[in-house]
């Protein structure tokens, strides 16, 4: 345990003497890995990093991602594959989730024996009544799913429990068959829109709870599902790794809400739990995003204001003012933590940061901590070109700092997030090009520390197809292995955890209390300070 925990904080230090040293940023080479599926439009690792999955026309494959064979496949006519999500359910068995172009949603179970279809989710034979799934986005373990659906100008969220060892269970009988009927997927909740105005909330909130009163129909849900984090979960049956709740919310709402995960459904005479509101806002959430460890999450509001909630203590980490750069389209968290000799549990977090994307496509980053000033710095200038505009930001969980940056003139590289610079520029194999870079096909394998994304052959006539992916000729699968180059080696990390996510950390029961109850009573003066603080800024927000 100490050798892994020295080796981990060598792998820090390096990386942070490196990056005070970052001179011209180095080229690097995509290889070409393999050719891809007709119309290969998704693509998804498993989260055990042993399998890729591609979601194509007519149906999708499964490939080993070691050594990129096709391993299974799942076929049916006129079906187009447009999202896929892969999850590990057990030792070599994966449960995956797909969309196709007609909005239905499937379940399927992959062994080594091949592909199940377990549930459709919502087939029906009158296409005026069925309803169409938006997104359907499956927990680590696959045990739940949350999909957005809607039907006309309704729309609403499902919560599913997928009865996972049950299945698994159910695949040892021999006499398995095409009919084969399957324990049935579960749906747990529907919540619609007007969930959050019937939520009962402790009086301290009730007063900046804001009823969410639109004459518009919200046009989409943005979900996250939520670890156990602290004491306060301690109660909670949910395993390592596996979430214990979610938390949504609807364009237009002015409220996080947050729902504790069932495994049984609800009798249909009984009302629909209403879900606890989470973090009640003074303007329009915009953007969200929850960090890995899913301890914080922070909020963009269309007042622009930042909020960054700590759900370990149970208190808002940050609220500040950030650029007038436009609204904020994206923001999500950098995985950076300095090496600390000091291994004592804390409620405490160090500085914590995120990349903020606006509409005017200048980026930012914003690095805050409790009790101290948020300090905001530009990573990338407003671009002066729309070749130049951000399409993607996504952090890299194994490159500790770094964030990885697409353009919509196809152009990719590696930004230091906390240095603001710019480590490498990542260059596709002649005659080929990023298949559609408004939105990408691309999928990271965290354990082999892998990019696998699509690339297309150049057209060969002069019209443009960066924006339609079926146009070229051929797709490629491209490759890149980030700690095969010397420029990327610094900032690549063994163990890729937050110091709290740790297990050496994780305390229970009585400990846990006592811990929470002795720092809650010497952070008092600093708490006081940062509240003070807080309510300052949004008087200052309210009345501009």
């Amino acid at each position: 345990m100490s050798e892994e925990k020295s080796s981990t904080e060598s792998e820090t230090t390096a990386a942070s003497s490196a990056r005070k040293f970052i001179k011209k940023p180095a080229t690097i080479h995509l290889t070409n890995a393999a050719q891809l599926p007709e119309n290969t439009n998704c693509l998804a690792c498993s989260d055990d990093s042993a399998y890729l999955s591609l979601g194509h026309s007519g149906g999708f494959s499964v490939w080993s991602a070691r050594t990129l064979s096709r391993e299974a496949e799942w076929l049916q006519e006129r079906v187009e594959m447009t999202s896929i999500h892969m999850s590990c359910a057990s030792e070599n068995a994966y449960l995956l989730g797909t969309i196709d172009d007609m909005g239905v949603a499937r379940v399927f179970l992959y062994n080594l024996e091949g592909i199940y279809s377990f549930s459709v989710i919502n087939m029906l034979d009158d296409i005026n009544k069925r309803s169409v799934c938006l997104n359907f986005e499956l927990s680590k373990g696959g045990e739940y799913g949350s999909i957005i659906m809607r039907c006309n100008n309704e729309i609403w969220l499902e919560i599913y429990y997928f009865p996972v060892h049950d299945w698994l269970k159910e695949l040892k009988d021999p006499k398995i068959s095409a009919n084969m009927k399957w324990s049935p997927a579960v749906r747990v909740n529907r919540l619609n829109p007007s969930t959050a105005n019937a939520t009962e909330v402790p009086n301290i909130l009730s007063y900046f709870l804001v009823l969410d009163e639109t004459n518009e129909p919200p046009r989409h849900c943005t979900t996250h599902f939520l670890l156990r984090c602290g004491h306060s979960d301690e109660k909670t049956k949910a395993k390592p790794g596996s979430p214990l709740a979610l938390c949504f919310w609807w364009t237009g709402s002015y409220n996080l809400l947050y729902l504790m995960l069932s495994k049984t459904a609800k009798a249909k005479h009984d009302p629909e739990p209403p879900p606890l509101v989470l973090w009640p806002n003074w303007a329009e959430i915009i953007c969200s995003a929850v960090s890995r460890c899913t301890r914080f999450i922070a909020l963009g509001l269309s007042n622009d204001l930042l909020c960054v909630w700590d759900r370990l203590s149970g208190s808002p980490l940050s609220i500040s003012r950030v650029s007038s750069e436009g609204a904020l389209l994206r923001l999500h968290f950098v995985d950076y933590w300095p090496a600390c000799s000091d291994t004592t549990p804390t409620l405490t977090p160090g500085e914590v940061h995120l990349v903020t994307l606006y509409e005017s496509g200048a980026v930012h980053v914003i690095s805050t901590r409790q009790g101290a000033a948020t300090n905001i710095g530009q990573l990338l200038p407003r671009p002066k070109d729309s070749g130049d505009q951000p399409t993607v930001i996504a952090s890299v969980p194994f490159l500790q700092g770094l964030s990885m940056v697409v353009c919509r003139n196809g152009e990719m590289f590696l930004q230091d997030v906390v240095n603001r610079a710019t480590v490498c520029v990542l260059s596709f194999p002649a005659h080929h090009q990023l298949a559609c870079p408004s939105n990408p096909i691309y999928s990271l394998n965290i354990n082999q520390r892998i990019l696998f994304i699509r690339g297309d052959q150049e057209p060969t006539s002069s019209v443009s197809s960066l924006d339609d992916p079926n146009q070229s000729q051929s797709h490629s699968l491209l490759m890149l292995r980030f700690d095969e180059h010397d420029a990327i080696k610094p900032y690549v990390v063994s163990h890729p955890e937050y110091p709290w996510q740790q297990e050496s950390n994780v305390l229970i029961g009585e400990d846990a209390c006592n811990l929470y109850l002795e720092q809650r009573a010497l952070s008092m003066d600093e708490r006081h300070k940062a509240i003070t603080q807080t309510w300052k800024r949004l008087r200052c927000a309210t009345t501009t």
